[in-house]
C-alpha cells in the first residue's frame, strides 16, 4: 500500500486521456452505490453485454476508468471479479497522497533496484512499467556494476550490496505469471533459461506444453513440467530436469497437488 503515492503519476497520466470521456451522471450513481460497501461490477448491474471477451458494459467500462485514476481500488477479488472500493475509505491516510512526477519515477526507481538487487534500465522500467525515459535520470543513485554474461550496463542498489546474500532457498512450481520470472529477457540472463507461456500456441507449435511451469530449486531454473489436474490425480507432462534434479520435481509436484485439491501424482510418459 505504501507505493499508492508514487503511482500517482500513472493515475494522471490515464485521467489525462480518460478525462474528454467522462460520464459524471453514471459516475455519481457508481459512487454513490459504492458508499455502502464494496461491489463487484455484476453487483451493479452486470460486467459483460453481448459481444466478443472484451465488450464491457458501460457499468464495467466506468468502473475500469475510475480505477485507472485512482478513485477506486481493488483489494481483493471474489470468484475472479474484482471487489470495488471507494480510494479514500480502503486506502490508509498515512498513504492516501499523490507526490508530484519527479518524486513518483525517482522513488520507484529506488524500490525497483531493492527488490531487483541488479538490473539494467530496462529491467528497472518493467518492474513498474515505466518508460526508460522515466528511469535514466534517477540511476546516478544506484551503484554501476559489470555483470558476466550482460552486454548491457547494469546498476545496483547500495545497499544490497552491503547485505550477505541471505541462502535461504525454495522448491517449488512457478507459475508463467509469477514476478521472479515475468520478465522472460531478464530470466534468460539471470537463470540461463528460455521461458515461454504456451497457452496461445497451436499444439502442432508447443515444445513444453500448454501451461508449463519452471521448476525452482537451489536458487535456480533447473527444469519444468505441463501439470493437468484430472479428478484428484495432478498428471505432470512433458517432464524436463536437469541431472540431479529428479528429486526435487517430485518435491515440487506434491506440494503442486496440494494446490488444487489432488492426493496422487501421476508422471505422463
Amino acid at each position: 500500500m505504501d507505493d499508492w503515492p508514487y503511482m500517482a503519476w500513472k493515475r494522471r497520466s490515464v485521467a489525462k486521456r480518460w478525462q474528454p470521456h467522462r460520464d459524471k451522471k453514471l459516475e455519481r450513481q457508481v459512487l454513490a452505490r459504492l458508499r455502502d460497501g464494496g461491489a463487484s461490477a455484476s453487483d451493479l448491474g452486470g460486467a459483460k453485454v453481448p459481444g466478443n471477451w472484451w465488450s464491457w458494459s458501460p457499468i464495467k467500462r466506468k468502473l475500469e476508468s475510475l480505477l485507472g485514476i485512482g478513485v477506486l481500488v481493488c483489494r481483493r477479488r471474489q470468484r475472479w471479479r474484482r471487489i470495488y472500493e471507494i480510494a479514500d475509505d480502503a486506502v490508509p491516510t498515512d498513504f492516501l497522497y499523490d507526490a508530484h512526477d519527479a518524486d513518483c519515477h525517482a522513488e520507484l526507481v529506488r524500490r525497483a533496484a531493492r527488490h531487483l538487487g541488479v538490473a539494467t534500465v530496462a529491467d528497472l522500467a518493467d518492474y513498474f512499467r515505466l518508460r526508460l525515459g522515466m528511469v535514466k535520470p534517477y540511476v546516478d543513485q544506484l551503484v554501476p556494476v559489470t555483470v558476466n554474461g550482460w552486454d548491457q550496463p547494469a546498476f545496483a542498489d547500495p545497499d544490497a550490496l552491503d547485505t550477505p546474500p541471505r541462502g535461504r532457498h525454495r522448491t517449488t512450481l512457478l507459475s508463467p505469471f509469477d514476478s521472479l520470472i515475468w520478465d522472460r529477457d531478464r530470466t534468460e540472463r539471470v537463470f540461463d533459461f528460455h521461458y515461454r507461456i504456451e497457452i496461445y500456441v497451436p499444439v502442432p507449435q508447443r515444445r513444453h506444453g500448454y501451461y508449463s511451469m519452471p521448476l525452482l530449486h537451489g536458487g535456480r531454473l533447473v527444469g519444468r513440467v505441463d501439470p493437468k489436474r484430472l479428478g484428484k490425480t495432478l498428471v505432470a507432462r512433458h517432464i524436463r530436469v536437469e541431472p540431479g534434479a529428479e528429486a526435487a520435481m517430485k518435491v515440487a509436484l506434491e506440494e503442486a497437488a496440494t494446490w488444487v485439491g489432488c492426493d496422487n501424482v501421476s508422471v505422463e510418459t
